[in-house]
């Protein structure tokens, strides 16, 4: 992701999205009463990517808007609005996909049923967490780093170059 964002903020709030999604899987297996296994591991690791892949696209336009030389409010605002749809038609889809997985009762449905249960619980909360949390703490974290006294204080540090 850093090569893809060529600067390690946009990588890491990235990144920020999985704990929004661990939410959401964690609370999913509680509700149901499932134990973690292998099963919902791997709805873990099939969960992350969407996320992750939520957090490019609405960092990715952000970051199109601000290079454009809207300011940082209405390049937030406009990307949350542009991009809402398919943030949530992607998690829409794979939680409907996953629907009949999650409340299947037949055979084999021991080693499915976690799987989808986790991944539906969790796009559900990353989804909107996504929405809401990430551009707020984008707007947060480009002031601090893009303040002219911030600038010179990490500079000094060394965090950021010349």
């Amino acid at each position: 992701m850093f090569i893809t964002f060529n600067n390690v903020k946009d990588a890491l709030l990235t990144l920020l999205n999985v704990p929004f999604a661990l939410i959401g899987g964690i609370l999913a297996l509680f509700i149901t009463g499932m134990n973690f296994s292998i099963s919902a591991g791997i709805g873990f690791i099939a969960l992350f990517g969407v996320c992750i892949q939520n957090g490019v696209i609405l960092i990715s336009v952000f970051r199109k808007y601000l290079e454009e030389g809207m300011s940082l409010d209405d390049a937030i605002m406009k990307g949350v609005i542009i991009r809402v749809r398919p943030v949530v038609m992607t998690a829409l889809m794979a939680a409907i996909g996953l629907l009949p997985a999650a409340i299947a009762t037949g055979i084999g449905s021991e080693t499915q049923k976690p799987l989808a249960r986790v991944v539906i619980g969790g796009l559900i909360t990353s989804t909107f967490l996504t929405l809401l949390i990430l551009p707020v703490m984008y707007a947060l974290l480009y002031r601090i780093l893009h303040e002219r006294n911030n600038r010179k204080l990490l500079k000094k540090t060394g965090l950021i170059s010349g």
